[in-house]
């Protein structure tokens, strides 16, 4: 894995922290494939790749933080 990925899957990892800590989400870690992130979000796991993953945690979050 190279060190824009890592970077990315650490984003990620940490916009799911906050998101469960909020409760927005029920459950989040690492996909089945490297390229993948899942997020239980509704009671429902989705396998999102990281890119996809990271832009729904962060429309999620703004939802309750507007900017």
């Amino acid at each position: 894995m190279n060190s824009t990925k890592a970077a990315l899957r650490d984003e990620v990892r940490q916009l799911a922290e906050e998101a469960f800590h909020c409760k927005l989400i029920s459950g989040y870690g690492d996909g089945p494939d490297s390229n993948e992130f899942q997020i239980v979000y509704q009671g429902k796991p989705r396998h999102l790749p990281l890119e996809q993953a990271r832009l729904f945690l962060v429309n999620l979050l703004y939802k309750i933080r507007p900017q």
